[in-house]
C-alpha cells in the first residue's frame, strides 16, 4: 500500500521495492560504497572548512593548525585526504565493472556516469591544491595553464581563474569556493543517475534487463551492502597507519612561486592522463589526447546494440585495457628520461587502440546475430 507522502513512496521505490536482478554479486556494491563515501567526504570537508583559511598567507599555517591545534583536527584532516584515494579507488572499480557488464548499454546511466567522473576529478584537483604545499601550487599552474591552448578564448580564461597573471590567493580562494559548493551538485547529479538506473535496471551478471528474475531491493540487497564495513575496516587501519604513504613528500612544504619543484607529479588517480599528457611532446595535441582519454567513452552511448554480446571477448579486451591503464599509471609517476619517454607514447596507443577494439566488439557483435 503507497503512502500519500510523495518523499516517502520516492524513497521506498529506491531503496525497498526497487526491482532487482537477484543475479547481482558483491561487484554492485561499489556504487552503494561511492555513495557513503561521499557523504563522508562531505562531512569531513564541512568540519575542516570551519577552520580553513583561503588566502595564500594562511592558507598552508591554516592545514598545520588544523592538524597541530584542533582537537581530533588530525583525524578529519587525514580521513579527508585519504578519502579522496578511497573515493578513486571504487570509482575506478565501478567504471571496469561497467566495462565488464557492458553498462554502456544504457545511455543514460552511461553519460551522466561520467559526467559525474570528470566533475570528481576537478573536485579532486581543486581539494588537492587547497593545501598550498609545493606540489599542489605547482600543479595548479601546469594544470590551468593548459586551458591556454583553448582557441581565442583559452588565455583569457586561464587568466579569469588565476584572477591575475599568476596562481594567487585570488585563485585559491576560487578553488576553495568550487570546491566547497560542488559536492552539493554532485549529489543532485548522482541522484539523476541513480533515477535513470532505476528506470531501466542494472546489467545484471547474465548481461540482461529481463524482468523474469527480478525481486526487491530491500531488505535482499541491504545484506550484500553491509560487505562495505570491511571496506572502512580497512580505510580506517590504513589511515591510522600509513596516513601519509599515498601522498608527496613536498606536500609538507608551503608553497613558493619562485622555486618549482624537481619533477611535477599529481596525485596516484590521474596518472594515466599525466603520463598521455606527457607521452606527446605538441602541447595542443597532448591536451588533445588528455581529455580524449576520458570523452572518447561518450562515444559508447552512439552504437545501439540489445541484442548480443561477445563477453569473452570483452572480458580479454577490459582485461588488457586495464593492464595499459596501470603500466600508465606508473609510467606518469617516472622520470622524464628514457626509456620511460619512449613507453609513454606506446602505452598511450594501447590505451586508444583498447578503447577503440571494444568500441568495434561492441558494435559487430550485433552484426554477427542478424
Amino acid at each position: 500500500m503507497k503512502n500519500k507522502n510523495n518523499i516517502m513512496n520516492f524513497i521506498t521505490s529506491m531503496l525497498v521495492t526497487l526491482p532487482s536482478s537477484k543475479t547481482l554479486t558483491v561487484g554492485w556494491n561499489f556504487g552503494s560504497m561511492l555513495g557513503m563515501v561521499l557523504m563522508f567526504q562531505i562531512l569531513t570537508g564541512t568540519f575542516l572548512a570551519f577552520y580553513y583559511t583561503a588566502d595564500g598567507s594562511a592558507a598552508f599555517g591554516a592545514v598545520q593548525y588544523i592538524m597541530y591545534e584542533v582537537n581530533y583536527g588530525w583525524i578529519f584532516r587525514l580521513f579527508h585526504s585519504n578519502g579522496a584515494s578511497l573515493f578513486f579507488i571504487f570509482l575506478y572499480l565501478h567504471i571496469f565493472k561497467a566495462l565488464f557488464m557492458m553498462s554502456y548499454r544504457m545511455k543514460h546511466v552511461w553519460s551522466s556516469g561520467l559526467t559525474i567522473y570528470l566533475l570528481v576529478m576537478m573536485e579532486a584537483f581543486m581539494g588537492y591544491v587547497l593545501v598550498w604545499a609545493q606540489m599542489s601550487f605547482w600543479a595548479a599552474v601546469v594544470i590551468t595553464s593548459l586551458l591556454s591552448v583553448i582557441p581565442v578564448w583559452g588565455p583569457s580564461i586561464v587568466m579569469w581563474i588565476w584572477s591575475g597573471f599568476g596562481v594567487t590567493s585570488a585563485t585559491l580562494k576560487f578553488f576553495f569556493v568550487i570546491h566547497f559548493l560542488l559536492p552539493w551538485g554532485l549529489l543532485i547529479l548522482i541522484l539523476l543517475h541513480l533515477i535513470f538506473l532505476h528506470s531501466t535496471g542494472s546489467t545484471s551478471s547474465i548481461y540482461c534487463h529481463g524482468d523474469y528474475d527480478k525481486i526487491c531491493f530491500g531488505p535482499e540487497f541491504w545484506n550484500k551492502d553491509a560487505y562495505n564495513l570491511a571496506f572502512w575496516i580497512v580505510f580506517f587501519v590504513f589511515t591510522l597507519l600509513y596516513p601519509y604513504k599515498l601522498g608527496d613528500p613536498e606536500m609538507f612544504i608551503e608553497a613558493d612561486p619562485m622555486m618549482s619543484p624537481v619533477y611535477i607529479v599529481p596525485e596516484w588517480y590521474f596518472l594515466f592522463a599525466y603520463a598521455i599528457l606527457r607521452a606527446i611532446p605538441n602541447k595542443v595535441l597532448g591536451v588533445l589526447a588528455l581529455l580524449m582519454s576520458i570523452v572518447i567513452f561518450y562515444l559508447f552511448i552512439f552504437i545501439n546494440n540489445y541484442t548480443s554480446c561477445l563477453n569473452k571477448l570483452n572480458k580479454l579486451l577490459v582485461y588488457s585495457f586495464i593492464i595499459s591503464a596501470v603500466f600508465l599509471s606508473w609510467l606518469g609517476q617516472c622520470l622524464v628520461e628514457e626509456p620511460y619517454t619512449m613507453l609513454s607514447p606506446v602505452f598511450s596507443v594501447i590505451y586508444f587502440v583498447l578503447i577503440l577494439l571494444i568500441m568495434m566488439m561492441y558494435y559487430f557483435s550485433k552484426k554477427l546475430f542478424i
